[in-house]
């Protein structure tokens, strides 16, 4: 909202002496804040082992590339059907059997003999999880913590731990990689998943399951395989330009047939996999926009930067990873100062902030990267990346899900999450089609000048979300209690 002649802004109305969340809400959020963290943490770490994977399992490193494309694949195909069923399972249901399905999946890579077992254990297995157990995540997130200000503490949380295994995943996979093997990283990822299992129990799922509840079973097809070939024409990009045209050309048709099918169920009075009121929600399509360019940014920086400095200055993953600690601490400061700042400012404001700290954070890299060869000269630029991501991460992720009410979360959980990864592998796909495009120097400076354009186009896209927060999703119904709010 506009402020006086200072130019601020007033918090949202009810933010101020809002609750603080219950012990019971605290005790929920570890297990949900963990279980981003891992998927997160798995979607980064295996960068680092490629080398090592190959020749302990005798494959090639395209072989192990495939795995983790084929994982990408996996997670986007099934995410937004993934976030479906939770309406008719449960959430706290389809949250503990991704994470056992997850879990499978990492001790069958740890003891993967071959390139076949690893590719089923992480990327079959582990991607399935990861849809199952994601959209709960946010559906619980949004229906414990029903007033801004704590659901932006939740969100923070869950946030700063996600931020934290995509940056330091190569970190800690480095650093287990090297004092144990590779193998070891996965079963890590198992024994998280168990302490998760052990921790949610203490979740209670505030909306009953609905068995009877329809499922679109031709949408989810439609878009899963939509998605998959969007994802495979994005990891193309620095392959084949014509491949990537046309894979993405297929993939926009297969979606638009699918928006088409919703639309005439819609029409017939059956429920489709996701509802078109979804994309006539302005400020959330806006948000989603904005969720998809942080995550642009967030995984095209990490990309970048990590090469650059294994590539030019001849770092290994270890000390790589030490030298994104200033984007770690960045991203997990901010973070966890969510509920604090959406006390004091609006989620558009906060959104804004992010993207400008964001861009003169590249700015700052590119050019003390550019007149300094001591490996810190990178860290103020890469701690002003961290502390913008942070600071506008949770604020996207909660106007989505509060644009909405109880009975739609399923969907947009799936869809918010499905743009997100969307977003994740656009980011390493920009940086890898710069960098690959034969341009012999200032390559890295081009890909992290091409993301600070996108970051001002996600800052356009924040200017135009509306100057009043959208109205809160209503409190939850009790456990035990029937029917919509």
């Amino acid at each position: 909202m506009s402020g006086g002649p200072g130019g601020g802004e007033t918090p949202a109305p009810g933010t101020r002496g809002a609750q603080r969340p219950s012990r019971a809400q605290r005790r929920v959020l570890a297990p949900l804040a963990l279980a981003q963290f891992i998927c997160s943490f798995a979607g980064s770490n295996m960068n680092v082992m490629i080398n090592d994977i190959s020749e302990d399992l005798d494959t090639t490193v395209q072989g192990v590339q495939i795995a983790i494309t084929v994982f990408l694949l996996v997670m986007a195909a099934l995410m937004i059907p993934g976030g479906k069923l939770t309406d008719r399972y449960g959430r706290k249901r389809c949250l503990l059997v991704g994470l056992v399905v997850y879990g499978v999946g990492a001790l069958l890579s740890a003891a993967a003999p071959g390139l076949g077992v690893l590719i089923l254990g992480n990327s079959i297995l582990e991607g399935i999880g990861t849809a199952l157990l994601i959209p709960p995540v946010y559906i619980l997130t949004t229906l414990l913590f029903t007033d801004l200000t704590s659901r932006a503490r939740a969100f923070g949380v869950i946030m700063a731990l996600g931020g934290i295994g995509a940056a330091a995943g190569p970190l800690i996979g480095g650093l287990i990689a090297s004092a144990l093997s590779w193998r070891a990283a996965f079963v890590f990822q198992a024994l998280v998943i168990a302490v998760i299992v052990v921790l949610s129990r203490h979740i209670e799922d505030p909306l009953p399951p609905d068995p009877a509840r329809p499922f679109d079973t031709t949408g989810a097809v439609l878009s899963a395989a939509g998605l998959i070939l969007v994802v495979m024409g994005i990891l193309a990009a620095d392959d084949n330009v014509w491949l990537m045209i046309g894979l993405l050309a297929l993939g926009a048709l297969v979606l638009l047939w699918f928006f088409r099918s919703i639309r005439a169920k819609e029409r017939a009075g059956r429920e489709p996999l996701l509802s078109t009121a979804l994309f006539r929600n302005r400020t959330s399509n806006l948000g989603l926009v904005t969720q998809n360019v942080q995550w642009l940014l967030l995984m095209g920086s990490s990309f970048t930067v990590a090469t650059y400095l294994q590539v030019v200055r001849g770092y290994d993953a270890v000390q790589t990873g030490v030298i994104f600690t200033a984007a770690t601490l960045g991203l997990l400061v901010s973070s966890l100062a969510a509920e604090r700042l959406a006390q004091r400012r609006t989620q558009r404001t906060l959104i804004m902030t992010g993207f400008v700290a964001t861009v003169v954070g590249i700015v700052v890299l590119i050019t003390l990267a550019s007149s300094s060869t001591t490996p810190w000269a990178l860290a103020p630029g890469l701690l002003l990346i961290g502390l913008g991501l942070g600071v506008m991460l949770t604020p996207s992720v909660n106007v989505v899900q509060s644009s909405f009410p109880e009975e739609q979360q399923g969907e947009i959980s799936g869809l918010s999450r499905s743009v997100s990864n969307l977003g994740s592998s656009l980011g390493t796909a920009v940086a890898g089609t710069i960098l690959v495009s034969g341009l012999t120097s200032g390559a890295y400076a081009a890909a992290m000048t091409a993301l600070a354009a996108i970051g001002l186009g996600g800052l356009a896209a924040a200017v135009l979300l509306p100057r009043k927060p959208p109205p809160t999703t209503p409190p939850g119904p009790a456990p035990g209690r029937t029917g919509a709010p």
